[in-house]
């Protein structure tokens, strides 16, 4: 079904929906199986750091593959794909509990990574292609709600059935009677749940959406354009940031701070929460005033924001700034709404791939880097990270007001040779 066609149908019915509603179910089994990895790990499967960090390494494998899924193309149409790729996910998640051996941790942590990321790189591909330019900021606002919402409600249903232990914290905390209210299901039926959740959600998106096709036909070879490296450049400081706040901002918490299990739970449910609020706003926002205005507010955030991290010596005030933090992310829409402008409709699925692998350089080579900065001086981290928030800036100012194919950077002799003119409608 093509975009003339769908644009007809009720909400529920056209593309918008289902990848809203794949979005969540992402969600539940990502974080589900995040959420139990560590203690499981230990607990069940006797791991070690040695184990943790090998395990990690594995999950981040398919991350640096996702060009790869450009070669799958021809032989599947990519809504398939993500359909399977969503099912694999699932699938990985919900035998992850019954697997407590290293081997087979390793295998299923392989099974749901691949479906991840594989998921991940046709979804970014889908929505620039099925949803129109001036709406994309803004569903893709709501899909980071419902992947805030789907991340809510695993959390909730682990607080309340894994064990009694957290429940009787959050009591303690909070002053109200919530001993003894946990089902201590452990982790088996929580894995399988999640997991059968998520993979129930792409039996029913395969089995109720029709097939619909993008205004192009996509190139299904491997590609690098010249003229996308601001493109590039964004999507590479974007993983950099991101390892910044996903491994030292939370592990400032605890070891300055004392943050415990509880304290971090709870800290991330108030993230999620502020992110189902306002993600939409943001959306709208970044639609209203473009690409380059709305990374540059990020960028000069993240710049304080890091800077805070270094000197801050309050909790509630490094509380503070961990929310403000993730909310920030809400802007990265920017960089996917700015590609969508610029690129020939034909290159979408092909620099989907590319982008995910550039994104997933940084995840492996920062952690590991800094983490040595980190023994000597963990404020240099955060100063370094306002450091590369103030690159970030920098490109951001090289993005046009109106990005556009032909007018995708300000430095043109850059960008290499225009685009071939397209034809008048």
């Amino acid at each position: 079904m093509t975009a003339p066609r769908f644009l007809t149908l009720a909400y529920w019915r056209r593309p918008e929906a289902m990848l809203v509603l794949m979005a969540m179910a992402m969600a539940v089994s990502l974080h589900g199986w995040f959420a139990l990895l560590n203690n499981f790990a230990v607990e069940r499967a006797a791991f070690t750091g040695k184990e943790i960090g090998f395990l990690q390494s594995i999950r981040e494998i398919p991350g640096f593959l996702s060009f790869a899924a450009i070669f799958l193309l021809p032989f599947i149409r990519e809504q398939n794909l993500a359909f399977v790729s969503l099912a694999l996910l699932g699938i990985g998640t919900a035998m992850t509990g019954y697997f407590p051996t290293e081997i087979m941790l390793y295998t299923t942590t392989f099974i749901m990574s691949v479906g991840f990321h594989y998921y991940e790189t046709m979804n970014q591909s889908l929505t620039l292609q099925l949803i129109e330019k001036k709406r994309a900021a803004q569903h893709l606002s709501r899909q980071l709600m419902a992947s805030s919402a789907g991340t809510l409600g695993i959390f909730v249903v682990i607080m309340l059935t894994f064990d009694d232990a957290l429940l009787t914290k959050l009591g303690q905390v909070t002053g109200l009677p919530l001993g003894g209210l946990g089902l201590s299901l452990g982790y088996e039926p929580l894995y399988l749940a999640a997991g059968l959740f998520t993979l129930a959600v792409a039996v029913f998106c395969k089995a109720f959406y029709p097939q619909y096709e993008g205004p192009e036909v996509q190139t299904k070879t491997l590609f690098v354009r010249r003229r996308y490296w601001l493109y590039y450049a964004l999507t590479f400081m974007g993983g950099a940031r991101r390892q910044i706040f996903m491994v030292f901002a939370a592990f400032l918490m605890v070891e300055k701070f004392g943050y415990d299990v509880t304290a971090i739970t709870l800290l991330y449910m108030a993230n999620l929460i502020a992110n189902i609020f306002i993600a939409p706003y943001v959306g709208r926002l970044i639609a209203r005033i473009g690409e380059r205005r709305a990374l540059i507010i990020e960028y000069i955030g993240l710049i304080g924001v890091f800077c805070g991290y270094a000197l801050v010596d309050h909790h509630l005030w490094a509380a503070g700034l961990y929310i403000v933090d993730h909310l920030f992310f809400a802007f990265a829409i920017a960089i996917k709404t700015y590609f969508q402008k610029i690129a020939d409709p034909k290159d979408i699925a092909g620099t989907a791939g590319v982008s995910f692998t550039i994104n997933h350089i940084a995840a492996v080579g920062i952690p590991a880097a800094f983490g040595f900065i980190w023994l000597n001086d963990p404020g240099l981290v955060f100063y370094i990270g306002a450091g590369m928030a103030a690159v970030s800036l920098t490109l951001a100012l090289l993005v046009p007001r109106d990005p556009d194919q032909g007018n995708e950077t300000l430095v043109k002799r850059l960008d290499g040779p225009a685009p071939a003119a397209r034809p008048a409608a």
